[in-house]
Parts: C-alpha cells; sequence; structure tokens
C-alpha cells in the first residue's frame, strides 16, 4: 500500500501561520481581555463582571436592538432592489452599460466620504433634499436630528452605497439562466411576473443567497457610515453595537468594550452560521 504524501500539505502553513497570528491570537486574547478590567500597563481578572455590566446598561441593550433592526432591514432591502434592479440592467433597456455602472458606483466610494456627504444633504434647513422638498412645498423631516428618524435615515443611505453590490451578484446569476427555461415558460402561457416569480427567483436563488448573508454581515458590523453621519446621536437612537464599542474605548473603560467585541462577534456567528447552513440546504433541496 502506497503511503501518501505530506508534501502538498506544507503548503498550507504559511497560510495557516497568517490566520493563526491575524484571527486566532486576537481572537483568543479578545475572549481573555474581556475577562478582565486592563489598560496598556495592566489587567485585572473581573470574571463576568464586564458581560453582567454590559447587559445591565439599557444603552447598551438599545445598542444590540438598534443594530438587529439596522442590519435585517438594510439586508432586505438590498435583496429586493438589488434583483429588481438587476432584472432591469439585464433587459436590453436603453444606455444599459452605462447604467450599471451608475449603480455599482456608490461602492466605490469611501464609506466615510458618503457619510460625510449626506450629512450635509440630509441638514434639516440647509440640506439639498429638504431644501428640494421646500421647493415642491412639502415640509422636509429632520432626518438625522429626529430620534426616530435617525437610524432609518442611516439605513437608506446604506441601502443606496450598497445595493450595487448586490445588483452585481444578481446580474452575474441572471447571466446562467439560458434563454430557453423562458421560452418554455412563455409556450405554457407564463405572463412576465410569473416567469420572474416561478423561473428567475428559483434560479438566482444562489445568488439571494450570497446577497443576505453578505448583507447581513456588513449590517451587523457596521460604524463606519453610522459614526460619520450621527455618531450615534441624537441621544443614543443611532446607536449601533460597534458605535457604543467605540464610544466605550473612548471612554476608557477597555474591558466592557472588548467584552462588547466578543458580543457582537457571537452575535453575528449565531446569527449568520445558521441561516447560512439553512439557506444552503434549501438550495440543495429545491
Amino acid at each position: 500500500m502506497t503511503r501518501k504524501s505530506a508534501y502538498p500539505y506544507w503548503f498550507f502553513i504559511p497560510a495557516g501561520v497568517i490566520f493563526a497570528i491575524l484571527f486566532i491570537v486576537p481572537t483568543v486574547a479578545s475572549f481573555y481581555f474581556s475577562l478582565t478590567y486592563w489598560d496598556p500597563f495592566e489587567a485585572r481578572f473581573a470574571g463576568w463582571d464586564n458581560y453582567v455590566q454590559f447587559f445591565s446598561e439599557p444603552f447598551l441593550v438599545r445598542g444590540v436592538l438598534n443594530t438587529l433592526f439596522f442590519a435585517f432591514l438594510t439586508s432586505a432591502l438590498k435583496t429586493g432592489l438589488g434583483l429588481l434592479l438587476a432584472v432591469l440592467l439585464t433587459s436590453g433597456i436603453f444606455a444599459q452599460g452605462f447604467l450599471r455602472s451608475v449603480v455599482f458606483f456608490p461602492v466605490l466610494v469611501s464609506t466615510i466620504g458618503v457619510g460625510l456627504l449626506f450629512q450635509e444633504l440630509m441638514h434639516p434647513t440647509q440640506g439639498a433634499i429638504n431644501v428640494a422638498l421646500a421647493a415642491i412645498g412639502i415640509d422636509g423631516p429632520g432626518w438625522l436630528v429626529n430620534p426616530k428618524l435617525a437610524l432609518f435615515s442611516v439605513a437608506l443611505v446604506d441601502v443606496w452605497r450598497g445595493v450595487g453590490l448586490a445588483t452585481l451578484i444578481y446580474i452575474a446569476g441572471l447571466s446562467t439562466i439560458g434563454p430557453e427555461y423562458y421560452e418554455a415558460a412563455r409556450i405554457d402561457g407564463a405572463t412576465r411576473w410569473q416567469q420572474f416569480w416561478r423561473v428567475t427567483v428559483p434560479l438566482v436563488r444562489p445568488a439571494t443567497n450570497t446577497v443576505i448573508v453578505l448583507s447581513l454581515i456588513g449590517g451587523l458590523r457596521l460604524f463606519d457610515l453610522i459614526w460619520a453621519m450621527t455618531r450615534g446621536g441624537p441621544g443614543f437612537s443611532s446607536d449601533v453595537l460597534a458605535s457604543v464599542i467605540y464610544k466605550q474605548y473612548q471612554a476608557g473603560f477597555w474591558g466592557l468594550s472588548t467584552a462588547g467585541n466578543v458580543i457582537l462577534f457571537l452575535m453575528i456567528a449565531a446569527i449568520v452560521a445558521p441561516l447560512a447552513w439553512w439557506l444552503n440546504r434549501r438550495e440543495l433541496e429545491a
């Protein structure tokens, strides 16, 4: 019996070392420091005190709820709008290539730049959006200063910035659907809506799964756009878990903020891993 050589596995060593240094070691260190009161000079063991304090602070718990709301809202909107735009941009409309570039362009722009731009556009009195609404007799809302609208406004900007990537993924998925499927549907008398619902939607399910998972991960860990637009305000109305963690670092509660990082990591894993497994299972059963 020929013994299998271990030589091919040696090529995994460089990637394994890099992965261990950049992911495994920091992750284990984060779990350890989340159980301590630490600063750059010392670390005192605190047990579960940081976690108890985290869940006893109302604004910290609100950050978790805001994170879930923001992530699921933006993921749903990116998925729906991305599919509709992809269908439109593969239908042979005029200037199709140019319109694809326009839709995808916001993905290439710096997130901080997008945040600062929309912070000006959504200014309650001098912003271009409310000025345009005033010109047609509509009193524009305080997009970023109204506690009830701030998080929703940032979510809309995030959808505008990220729907281009979802559209691109869907365009790639639509390109794999052969025309014979639609020809067979037309022969059977299917309307355009029936073709979309019975042919397009099932056959782009792999692309849908990818968009949902990527959008959900991005929404759960988003920080830079919210910080650039509202810094979690007004009050704590638009704080998400990542911005709360950053504020705790700024205030010097490093152990508490590290515990928040661990909670964020576990929350993403607890949501995304089962969801990805379920989506992939449905795809295989279809």
